[in-house]
């Protein structure tokens, strides 16, 4: 038990940042642009209890990626409805990469006051403090969930930049698929090869680049985080 508390404590912070404040960049945009819902709806916050959905939530701490509640957005207050859903659909995933940024940057620093205080060797050998591990589930939480809302299928903001892109016939074709989109998403997840073949490879090799040579110190967080 006391374990299984450790656990959460670590990621619940570094969870809950990356998921409530990609759904409020999708709303603090899109207000740039023109739509206030998500500020009339009480979206534009960082209470928590106004974005977490339930199953999303536990999703993270099992399965490691999880989702919220979608911030309400109405294209039809928009100017140029077609293009600037294009920006408001990048700024949820814009802002786990900058997250992913400032937590490898924490994890370079913590990981360069390790060898000054301790020497290398020893740094090296020694198993991540609770901060540390929190900056490295930081760092790999944000990689992925940019990552995996970049999936072209909506309603992943993916899915809604290609339908920005696309010639409008081709994407009310698209836009088709976003009933059952999150299902098609499951099942490419769970019942296929894409995550072994293309995602995770991608997602690994996006913070074996940030953290550098702190990778360790993220592998170690994840193999705690998610070991039985």
């Amino acid at each position: 038990m006391e374990e299984v508390i450790s656990k959460i404590t670590i990621m619940l912070v570094p969870a809950l940042l990356a998921i409530i404040l990609h759904e409020v960049a999708h709303g603090y945009i899109a207000e740039q642009f023109g739509d206030p819902t998500a500020r009339l709806l009480g979206r534009l916050t960082l209470n928590p209890l106004k974005h977490l959905d339930p199953i999303g939530t536990i999703a993270i701490f099992v399965f490691g990626f999880g989702w919220a509640r979608p911030v309400p957005v109405n294209p039809g207050n928009f100017r140029r409805p077609r293009r600037d859903m294009i920006w408001v659909a990048l700024a949820g995933p814009t802002t786990n990469f900058i997250l992913a940024i400032l937590s490898a940057l924490l994890l370079r620093g913590l990981g360069w006051l390790d060898r000054s205080s301790i020497g290398e060797v020893q740094a090296y050998n020694s198993f991540s403090t609770p901060v540390e591990m929190m900056a490295g589930f930081s760092l790999y939480i944000n990689v992925l969930l940019g990552i995996f809302n970049l999936i072209p299928i909506p309603p992943l903001d993916g899915g809604r930049v290609l339908t920005g892109i696309l010639p409008e016939r081709q994407a009310a074709l698209i836009s088709r698929l976003e009933p059952f989109g999150f299902v098609l998403i499951l099942f490419l997840v769970f019942f296929t090869d894409i995550w072994a073949l293309l995602l995770g490879p991608i997602i690994n090799f996006v913070v074996v680049f940030m953290a550098g040579d702190e990778v360790r110190l993220v592998e170690q967080a994840i193999h705690f985080l998610f070991s039985q």
